[in-house]
């Protein structure tokens, strides 16, 4: 098959399209022909290299991904060659408590497909059979590719994380993010209030046709100003957090008395600081979100395939040209998702 992989890591340019071996589905698998796989932040700390994480070389990136079955392996039942599919992006045992009990993403053994394992910058991709989640007919693959890991992850900051009510105002930071751009929509289904975050006109006007109450262009404005001014001085109930060091002082200044900021990333950097007087005084509680179970992705993907919200995709490139949508979402250009077609 054709695939983009890496063999040491640094830029854009040690992305190669080359022939890699066609995988096999081992029992309980099933093979998937690739038609789209989303972009992610993780894929360019893959390729660059996260501290203290080996990753297997050659290495084949990719979480979102949507096809069509290829081939079943031994014991799969329920599920037929030629089927339009998306993957759970999640990887887990199955057997563990938390798998049992519906934390999957808890699981000692939880990966992310294309991290430990082979992902979906290739022409196939082997999976879990638990990991298939089928499409209906109307729904676009392109689409299903920028669906699972953004608005699953979205969907367990706001709710099991921010505890999102309808009376709850949501300021969801980088709306044009991946994770931003799922936590406007599912906010706005859930009737809460949404002020957002953007850099620039373009990026905020997007914003609001997307369903942003309010937006504030965080590159020109005081966006704990703003917040305060949009809020008769109170602040927002939930921050959705996602971008680290360049926003987190601003997003602790945004929250009401006793608010929820759940972050789930740090692209701009980790090391944050908390004046602990704020924490108690203000009665604010910090959530740590990752990923998120199969139970919400589906929960999600029930909206998504009614027509209640749909992934925004900024641009779709050939496989072959990894390397440019890499260097597309460095440069946070993009509202939304970028997609690679096979």
């Amino acid at each position: 098959m054709k695939s983009i992989r890496f063999h040491a890591h640094g830029g854009p340019e040690v992305l190669r399209y080359e022939d890699a071996p066609d995988p096999e589905a081992r029992p309980g698998q099933v093979v998937v022909r690739v038609q789209a796989c989303a972009l992610n932040h993780l894929d360019l700390w893959q390729r660059r290299g996260l501290d203290r994480v080996r990753l297997p070389m050659p290495h084949i990136s990719g979480a979102e991904v949507a096809g069509t079955i290829a081939e079943l392996g031994a014991d799969v039942t329920g599920l037929a060659v030629g089927q339009r599919v998306m993957l759970q992006p999640g990887l887990s045992c199955g057997r563990c408590a938390a798998c049992l009990s519906g934390r999957d993403f808890l699981c000692p053994a939880y990966d992310v497909l294309g991290y430990q394992s082979n992902g979906g910058y290739a022409e196939l991709v082997a999976v879990p059979a638990a990991n298939v989640i089928p499409l209906p007919d109307h729904i676009d693959v392109i689409a299903a590719a920028a669906f699972p890991l953004t608005f699953m992850t979205a969907w367990h900051m706001l709710y099991a994380g921010g505890r999102l009510s309808p009376a709850d105002t949501v300021l969801v930071v980088a709306a044009g993010s991946g994770v931003g751009q799922a936590a406007v929509q599912l906010a706005r289904t859930a009737r809460a209030r949404v002020i957002a975050t953007a850099r620039g006109t373009e990026k905020c006007g997007k914003a609001l046709a997307l369903g942003a109450d309010a937006v504030i262009d965080s590159s020109s404005e005081d966006v704990p100003k703003r917040v305060k001014a949009l809020t008769d001085g109170r602040g927002v109930d939930i921050v959705i957090e996602h971008v680290g060091v360049a926003t987190w002082a601003s997003s602790v200044r945004s929250l009401a008395t006793g608010g929820r900021l759940v972050t789930c990333g740090a692209t701009t950097g980790f090391d944050a600081t908390l004046d602990l007087r704020h924490l108690f005084a203000r009665q604010l509680t910090f959530v740590g979100s990752y990923m998120g179970s199969k139970s919400e992705l589906l929960q999600a993907a029930d909206g998504f395939f009614r027509g209640w919200y749909a992934p925004v995709v900024d641009m779709t490139f050939p496989l072959a040209e990894a390397a440019s949508a890499h260097r597309r979402l460095d440069a946070g250009h993009q509202f939304g998702k970028l997609v690679l077609t096979c």
